[in-house]
């Protein structure tokens, strides 16, 4: 049965990544009666950043050529270890229960969230592969970073998730989603632009139609 792992990390509660992630997850189990759904919002209940234990379990894994996710609790030793582990194990298990995950991402500073990244840290593993599975972002961006644009080259989101996902989770079915300057919205200077973000906007939200369909 399919299995759709659905994650925000905007710290807006009313945001446009928010808007695009919720109305993906209700076309996608409205489409697939029965599936499953897990939802974590990343902002609002944030995951705890990486320590030293994380290391050393990362090591062990290294060391003993442990690439299975279902043997990487043979790398908990020690109590330090084990607290780690309490914190990766569920976030761990959410990510592999998926067939899909659908990720909300605005850009922050060029990139994406600390929440989110603070997500991807816990659990990424050495030579972790996620083959199978597939992910769908939606990004949100206060500015224009797409193809031509003076900003292309200051997209360290998009580029980075992409190169992350295949990397190092051996994915590469991957869509984006973008909704771009959202900025329109409030800032004067690019009012002028919000024509161009309503047309962004309503390009995302057919996107995320016809994906979830």
């Amino acid at each position: 049965m399919a299995h759709l792992l659905h994650l925000d990390s905007s710290a807006r509660r009313d945001s446009f990544s928010r808007q695009l992630t919720a109305r993906f997850a209700e076309s996608w189990r409205a489409a697939h009666p029965g599936a499953g759904y897990t939802y974590r919002d990343l902002a609002a209940d944030p995951v705890p950043v990486i320590g030293e234990a994380w290391t050393e379990i990362c090591d062990h894994l290294l060391a003993h050529g442990i690439t299975d996710p279902a043997r990487y609790a043979e790398a908990v030793r020690t109590d330090g270890q084990r607290a780690a582990w309490a914190i990766i194990s569920p976030l761990l298990t959410e990510l592999l229960a998926a067939d899909l995950v659908l990720i909300g991402a605005p850009m922050y500073n060029f990139s994406v969230p600390a929440a989110l990244k603070t997500w991807i840290d816990q659990v990424t593993f050495p030579r972790m592969s996620l083959a199978g599975r597939a992910f769908v972002v939606v990004n949100a961006r206060g500015g224009a970073y797409g193809p031509g644009t003076p900003r292309e080259a200051f997209d360290h989101q998009e580029r980075y998730l992409r190169d992350f996902f295949a990397g190092h989770y051996d994915v590469t079915d991957v869509t984006f989603v973008n909704t771009e300057l959202t900025n329109a919205v409030v800032d004067p200077s690019l009012s002028e632009w919000d024509g161009k973000r309503r047309d962004s906007h309503a390009a995302a939200l057919a996107a995320v139609d016809r994906l979830a369909s």
